[in-house]
């Protein structure tokens, strides 16, 4: 006898995750694949042992089915291909600066002994951001100035580091003055090396920003979604997954959607103009 096969049942039988966030957060996509392999009932393979620029290629390949990757990157692809991808969840932070929302800011640091009080003070100063797809380190800041009449000209000499950890390393070294810098990576890299803390001063703060969001790919059936959403969104309740949360600094993961990345989509037509998504190539976080 022939069956109706079952519109709410997965076709999927594992998943590949990974990230384009920042490496010293790594450790929560290796926690991520084994609490989910477990409440899933299937495996969860991950992917973090290439560059994270060859795994934002296989997101784009469809060959990574769920993904954290910064808002900026996601909403120049949810432009150039809508569909392809999809948020999912993103963090709320444990801070009480996080409101218990899922957003985050970008800290503007300098070394403690330097002379800067003020953004108005780095006029014509060395800045660090940490790659052009980044909201955290470059979005929020374009538009930044942008809302104050200023370009990145008003630095004197703007670098390119590589990551947000390269950003701080090269403020502690006295190679640039001063840069933007994620308020969740720069949290745990204070947690990490607890040294570094009386060595820098943060003289101001952009955002908030929606926070970069867990984004599962169209290959992934819609029951499959739900799962995964469900899964993330209790881990909470959960002792097992509350210890990885925390590990993290995160409080929960709340359920997100494209809409809720639309003052992304603003910052980026004021700091950049309406062309913005359509003609530029980013990629990390």
């Amino acid at each position: 006898m022939q069956t109706t096969p079952n519109p709410t049942s997965s076709s999927i039988n594992s998943l590949t995750l990974s990230t384009c966030q920042a490496p010293n957060m790594d450790f929560l996509s290796r926690d991520l694949a084994v609490y989910l392999s477990r409440h899933l009932g299937f495996p969860v393979r991950l992917r973090i042992d290439i560059p994270w620029t060859e795994r934002d290629r296989l997101l784009d390949a469809g060959e990574i089915d769920l993904c954290w990757i910064c808002g900026l990157p996601y909403v120049r692809k949810a432009e150039r291909a809508p569909g392809k991808i999809a948020p999912l969840v993103a963090p709320v932070m444990t801070g009480s600066r996080y409101q218990d929302r899922p957003i985050y800011f970008s800290d503007v640091v300098v070394r403690a002994d330097s002379p800067f009080q003020t953004l108005a003070d780095l006029r014509g100063a060395a800045w660090a951001y940490n790659e052009p797809g980044s909201q955290s380190g470059y979005g929020v800041v374009v538009y930044s100035l942008a809302v104050r009449g200023l370009t990145l000209a008003f630095f004197g000499r703007v670098v390119e580091s590589g990551a947000h950890q390269n950003s701080i390393q090269m403020i502690l070294r006295r190679e640039v003055d001063a840069s933007a810098i994620d308020t969740t990576v720069l949290e745990q890299e204070l947690g990490d090396h607890p040294e570094i803390a009386p060595q820098i001063r943060v003289i101001d703060t952009f955002g908030p920003s929606p926070i970069p969001p867990w984004v599962v790919s169209e290959r992934v059936d819609p029951a499959t979604r739900e799962k995964l959403r469900e899964e993330l969104a209790r881990m909470h309740t959960r002792a097992e997954g509350q210890a990885i949360l925390k590990k993290a600094g995160i409080a929960r993961f709340a359920a997100v959607d494209d809409a809720d990345y639309d003052p992304i989509r603003e910052m980026a037509r004021i700091g950049f103009g309406e062309t913005f998504a359509r003609n530029q190539s980013y990629a990390g976080g």
